[in-house]
């Protein structure tokens, strides 16, 4: 039987299960597979061992990302397997699976795993950035008014999310259009002026990732050679993703709802500032009066040390967004970037208050905290959480529990606890269930 050595492969990583979410899964194997890993690959190039669903991934985007961030490209476990019959294939090295570290793995301190202590979110956005040819914008040692001007506005982007309804698409617009209306009046006055103004000069646009494209003005009518692996423009033409980029490292700062656009905010520059608008949960339930205020990816937010994370008001959520709101967030931010707030932050101040009920939760609650940080057999559903649900008492954490696939699902915790942290932070409570 032949033998295939891999001797110049560095690590090998093995991801079952491609999306193009991937922002998500990138983050989920390679950011925090282990603390050698994270110091390791950012010396040396590697290769991804992925499997994926060809009916699902026939044109994956995702799959070019993968490429490039890893440097030695992909084996596609499909090809493997069916080699395997007449060969032996031997690996020096074989990274696999994430532990308790993935990226929905719950922490106590409600942080992406890594991204502080390992410094991981930093180390994946430099790597990011440069295995496509970038640079990631300016460093920021101390505090975020580092390298900036007064009279240069700072770049506030909104971006598109599938959950603003059309009358929230419109308080959006109003709240851009009166911030650059702020910005056009002052825009050239001295310097000295601009200083004393209410808050900094912003420009604000609106932004849908799909309108991205790359501005390639060569021809791409070059033929590939026998020898070619690749597209002989491959290192030479942007594509839809590294356009993206190019866009997001401009950005001071970055404004969406919960859901996949929150995972672009780990690309934002040193000093920018992440505004979470939030949604309504259960799904298609966001109207009713059993609906209670969602910002799903927090943790991200906290996991990020040199971003600061600001949130819509949540007991103003349930009213949908509204152009007041969002013109003092952006005020908030502005005024917040510019007057040099610390890097590296406080990740628990990063946490809009919700998250910070639950890191007191876990403080205090040492049975729940295991209970939702450990992860065991038969307590998927306890491991699976997010916090709007807790503090809210939702769905798992609802009392007498709840019915998933046909089974009564109940986790325990000190409710008397969660209530008077809930009173702690001043959020409404309302009483309902699905």
């Amino acid at each position: 039987m032949n033998h295939a050595y891999f001797q110049d492969l560095q690590f090998i990583l093995i991801n079952f299960g491609m999306e193009t979410l991937v922002m998500h899964y990138l983050m989920d194997f390679i950011l925090l597979i282990s603390p050698q890993f994270v110091l390791l690959q950012y010396i040396q190039p590697f290769r991804l061992l992925i499997g994926f669903d060809k009916s699902q991934c026939r044109n994956c985007f995702s799959e070019d990302i993968f490429s490039r961030f890893a440097g030695l490209g992909l084996i596609k476990s499909n090809i493997l397997d069916s080699l395997v019959a007449n060969q032996w294939f031997v690996f020096e090295e074989v990274l696999l699976g994430s532990g308790m570290m993935c990226q929905r793995c719950i922490q106590s301190n409600y942080q992406l795993a890594g991204g502080i202590e390992l410094d991981g979110s930093r180390l994946f956005r430099n790597r990011m950035y440069k295995q496509h040819g970038l640079y990631s914008s300016h460093v920021r040692q101390n505090h975020s008014a580092e390298k900036r001007h007064f009279k240069q506005p700072l770049n506030a982007y909104i971006i598109h999310n599938k959950r603003f309804t059309v009358e929230e698409q419109e308080e959006l617009r109003l709240a851009m259009n009166e911030i650059n209306d702020y910005t056009n009046s002052h825009l050239n006055k001295t310097i000295n002026d601009i200083k004393t103004l209410p808050y900094p000069l912003v420009r604000v646009i609106y932004l849908d990732y799909r309108n991205i494209t790359p501005q390639n003005n060569i021809s791409s009518d070059f033929k590939a050679t026998e020898m070619d692996s690749r597209s002989p423009m491959y290192e030479l033409l942007d594509n839809n993703f590294i356009a993206q980029l190019r866009v997001v490292r401009q950005m001071d700062i970055h404004i969406t709802g919960p859901g996949t656009g929150q995972m672009y905010q780990t690309f934002l520059s040193d000093g920018s500032v992440n505004i979470n608008l939030g949604g309504m949960n259960p799904y298609k339930k966001e109207t009713t009066p059993i609906a209670y205020p969602s910002f799903l990816e927090q943790y991200v937010t906290a996991g990020i040390p040199y971003i600061k994370g600001l949130y819509y008001p949540i007991n103003k959520r349930r009213d949908g967004i509204k152009r007041n709101e969002v013109v003092q967030l952006i005020k908030q931010a502005a005024q917040m970037i510019m007057k040099g707030f610390s890097i590296p932050v406080n990740p628990k101040e990063n946490l809009a208050p919700d998250g910070q009920v639950f890191v007191d939760q876990c403080e205090h609650d040492k049975d729940f905290c295991q209970l939702v940080t450990i992860r065991k057999s038969g307590q998927f559903w306890c491991n699976n959480m997010w916090t709007e649900d807790l503090v809210h008492e939702r769905r798992q954490w609802a009392e007498g529990g709840f019915p998933i696939n046909g089974a009564n699902v109940n986790c325990s915790f000190n409710r008397t606890l969660l209530r008077s942290l809930r009173q702690k932070y001043g959020i409404e409570y309302r009483s309902g269930r699905e």
